[in-house]
């Protein structure tokens, strides 16, 4: 069976563990409704939607949002 002739440097043993700790960059597309930037598979943030069904009234949240601060600030 085959040995290794020379101990791996450090930087080289380092090298490879950190090989495994990559970042991915997430998918990020846009809204087929309002192109808005969003990630697939995920409720549009701007609109609500999650393909033609609306999922989240974001009127509605942003109003509560906007009530909240308002009565935070008195």
């Amino acid at each position: 069976m085959p040995l290794p002739k020379r101990k791996h440097s450090h930087a080289r043993t380092t090298q490879r563990r950190a090989n495994n700790w990559k970042i991915t960059v997430p998918n990020v597309g846009e809204c087929p409704r309002c192109r808005a930037p969003r990630l697939s598979h995920h409720v549009c943030p701007s609109c609500g939607f999650y393909g033609n069904r609306m999922v989240v009234d974001v009127r509605a949240r942003r109003q509560d949002e906007g009530e909240g601060e308002a009565a935070g600030q008195e």
